[in-house]
């Protein structure tokens, strides 16, 4: 066993223990992140808050059945994915996660293939935004905060997690529960919207 699961084993002794201190510790280091899970979902601040409280109470109540087979982190997103889900499901506010796949599946031209040096190779560009100098950083935040705003939910919440939130992968499929061929998709279609977004930016400065 590797000394980080025998940190995380110990852990979880601690939570199924009633160990105080170790729920303190984790609602510290998971709830702003959970809050924002829950904010891409539900698309509401007061749900969102909602949906981590009653994620929290989840967490609780599924101790005794935490198996370990993912992270303790993976498995505590999933419920507050799942919580957000049934919410925004049942307030209208979201498509549902169903459709993820699907939307993956989706015939969609991701770029115009004229824009890559070799369209055998689609990750090199044939050309970069330019100038990247004459936009300030919080304007170019402000840009591509908006482009994942309107991006579709799946993509949204895949490029929010991957991008944003700095996840692994193999993190968003588990808690997406999605394939990781459909989250490269969704990853690559959200990266190419919000870099045409960003040129169409660039070009009208």
């Amino acid at each position: 066993m590797t000394v980080a699961a025998s940190q995380a084993d110990a852990r979880v002794a601690a939570l199924r223990a009633g160990d105080e201190r170790a729920f303190a510790q984790l609602v510290d280091a998971h709830t702003a992140g959970m809050r924002r899970l829950a904010l891409s979902i539900v698309r509401n601040a007061a749900v969102a808050d909602e949906v981590v409280q009653e994620a929290w109470l989840g967490v609780l109540r599924g101790l005794e059945r935490f198996e370990s087979r993912a992270s303790l982190k993976t498995w505590i997103f999933r419920i507050v994915a799942n919580t957000a889900k049934t919410r925004a499901e049942r307030e209208s506010r979201s498509v549902p996660f169903s459709t993820f796949e699907s939307e993956a599946a989706e015939d969609e031209p991701s770029v115009d293939p004229s824009r890559f040096r070799n369209p055998r190779f689609p990750g090199g560009w044939a050309r970069f935004p330019e100038p990247w100098e004459k936009l300030e950083a919080t304007e170019t935040r402000d840009v591509i905060a908006a482009a994942i705003e309107a991006l579709p939910p799946a993509q949204r919440l895949v490029i929010s997690l991957r991008d944003v939130e700095g996840w692994p992968p193999d993190e968003v499929c588990n808690v997406l529960e999605l394939s990781e061929s459909n989250q490269r998709v969704l990853l690559h279609r959200a990266r190419s919207k919000v870099r045409a977004a960003l040129e169409r930016h660039l070009e009208g400065a």
